[in-house]
């Protein structure tokens, strides 16, 4: 397994939660908590943005993807908004979570909860070209469902 290190800077609202953490050794993501000063409750349909009380620094040719908890989805209908969020490495503020109620009771979040999970991975930059024909394909121009079920 590839590792890297990343520099993390703990906010002051955030003195006493946990920074990203693996929960097993075989764990992709990292758990990132919330850091509010009292109980959230976010009602269903509505979309919020949690505090992590952290920022970070991403090297340069990776991004961290924020993805929902699956036991929070699955349980309580809570997820990502914008899933997977992209983190850019030239970032530095504080790492907020836009959290999505899909359930059909309200949901309340509370400091310290895990609330999402953070995957660091590497990318690749484009060098974009413009042209008049592109390469022919079996698919060519087929859409959505071209392919079958």
């Amino acid at each position: 397994m590839n590792k890297i290190i990343i520099k993390f800077q703990r906010l002051t609202h955030a003195s006493d939660l946990t920074l990203p953490s693996y929960a097993t050794d075989g764990a992709v993501g990292m758990d990132v908590v919330a850091a509010i000063d009292r109980p959230k409750c976010i009602q269903p349909g509505e979309i919020i943005a949690i505090p992590t009380g952290f920022a970070m620094e991403l090297p340069a040719g990776y991004e961290a993807q924020i993805r929902p908890r699956s036991g929070l989805a699955l349980k309580h209908g809570v997820t990502i908004a914008n899933a997977p969020g992209t983190i850019d490495s030239d970032y530095r503020g504080e790492i907020a979570v836009i959290l999505l109620n899909n359930g059909k009771q309200a949901f309340t979040i509370n400091r310290g909860m895990r609330i999402a999970q953070m995957v660091v991975a590497a990318v690749t930059i484009v060098a974009p070209i413009e042209v008049d024909d592109l390469g022919e394909t079996e698919r060519a121009t087929g859409g959505f469902g071209s392919t079958g079920l």
